[in-house]
């Protein structure tokens, strides 16, 4: 075992000689010369720079943010309608997703578990609450349970009525 450990460290000395040179051509390249059409001159090693041909470059950078919908009075062919001007006079709002969608998404776990989830709820989630609960019980006959996560600010509703409280929602000025 002593023998071993003295050896080690001359075998990897040994190989790290093998593998550690100077700067340069490798030991193949010895002897060989590099050709080029260039000019000496033109060797000076600093790149230029092109604000000409950037232009070529820029098409292909992606955006950097989502870009503002263009004005429209109604909604569009795909059923997306815009925001009202003004928020409308109540204790909460909630935004817009960054695709300028209303962010309310339907949700299925442990397989047949049907959710909604209303997220970005800025102000009062309370007052959300109640009126989702009143909108419902008008439009469904019965009240669902919600679920009120504050730090998350996001409500959630048993049952997929993601349609319903989207319209619901655009219909506010949201």
């Amino acid at each position: 075992m002593a023998a071993l450990r003295t050896a080690h460290p001359a075998v990897l000395r040994g190989a790290l000689r093998l593998y550690i040179r100077a700067p340069g051509p490798p030991a193949s390249a010895v002897g060989l010369r590099c050709v080029s059409d260039a000019a000496p001159q033109d060797q000076t090693g600093v790149p230029s720079e092109s604000t000409e041909e950037y232009k070529f470059v820029e098409r292909l950078v992606p955006p950097s943010r989502v870009p503002a919908p263009p004005p429209r009075a109604g909604p569009s062919p795909s059923g997306w309608t815009p925001p009202a001007d003004a928020p409308p006079p109540l204790a909460y709002t909630v935004r817009r997703s960054r695709m300028h969608n209303i962010p309310v998404y339907s949700d299925t776990t442990h397989g047949s578990r049907r959710t909604t989830l209303v997220r970005k709820v800025e102000g009062d989630i309370w007052a959300l609450e109640r009126d989702v609960k009143q909108h419902l019980k008008e439009v469904m006959g019965t009240e669902p349970p919600t679920q009120v996560n504050e730090v998350t600010m996001t409500l959630k509703v048993k049952g997929h009525v993601d349609s319903e409280l989207k319209e619901w929602l655009a219909s506010k000025g949201f």
